[in-house]
């Protein structure tokens, strides 16, 4: 298995980037590969407020926290890095990745590149995948649409479809489903992962009073998320099977 890195952006704000993140390491660390992550949400860092002990906060304009990153991926025991993106810094990101080599080294199948595209409501986000496609070409793109906040999403046209995705080799779409909004918000005021608010547990790990009405809401959207992420088959990008020699 080669290091994974996945990047999780969009450059417009407001889009629930962090969310994203947030389940994608819990659904890697429930399937037995506890991720590593970045948070470039420099010097605050909200994804680390949620995950704290694997959880950097980093700033992506310092040549010395990209080397944070990218020197270690082939160093350290997680095999997947997860580097949430802040808002209007996915290209800027991107295009250092390129300068660097690292997609080079992406194509020559020294690493996997994971991209999580986080689209928002309106069409200016279609503008987003022009700027993306030229450097997904060897990695493996996901297009999300995350309903979380009950976000409704446009219908694209066909000739409008073709126009912003025809040159870029998509690895899936992928929906978020919407989460009652009180659950959502009692996650966020408790400051824990999502399956530790289900289980009824501080960030301390001491036994909580959480709603058992609102853990079963956040239990059965984590198991509609699950299944998301099992049908574009994650696990199976990150850790493609060898290929038998004869």
């Amino acid at each position: 298995m080669n290091p994974a890195l996945i990047v999780v952006g969009a450059d417009k704000g407001g889009v629930g980037k962090t969310t994203v993140s947030r389940l994608l390491i819990e659904y890697l660390t429930a399937h037995g590969s506890p991720p590593r992550a970045f948070d470039t949400e420099y010097p605050r860092g909200t994804l680390r407020r949620f995950h704290p002990d694997m959880t950097e906060v980093v700033d992506l304009t310092q040549t010395s926290d990209q080397m944070r990153i990218i020197d270690t991926l082939q160093e350290v025991g997680a095999k997947v890095s997860i580097v949430d993106i802040r808002a209007g810094r996915l290209g800027p990101t991107l295009r250092t990745l390129e300068d660097i080599g690292f997609l080079e080294a992406v194509r020559e199948r020294q690493f996997t590149f994971c991209m999580f595209h986080i689209l928002g409501p309106s069409v200016s986000s279609l503008e987003e995948i022009a700027l993306v496609a030229p450097y997904v070409t060897n990695g493996n793109y996901f297009t999300v649409k995350n309903h979380v906040n009950d976000t409704t999403f446009f219908e694209w046209d066909p000739e409008t479809y073709q126009s912003f995705f025809g040159d870029v080799k998509s690895a899936g779409e992928i929906s978020i489903p919407k989460l009652n909004e009180l659950a959502y918000e009692q996650v966020e005021l408790a400051g824990v992962p999502f399956s530790t608010f289900v289980e009824n547990r501080t960030a301390e790990n001491k036994k909580a009073a959480y709603s058992f009405v609102l853990r079963g809401y956040v239990r059965n959207w984590l198991r509609q998320v699950e299944a998301e992420l099992d049908r574009v088959k994650l696990l199976d990008v990150l850790s493609p099977p060898r290929k038998s020699r004869r």
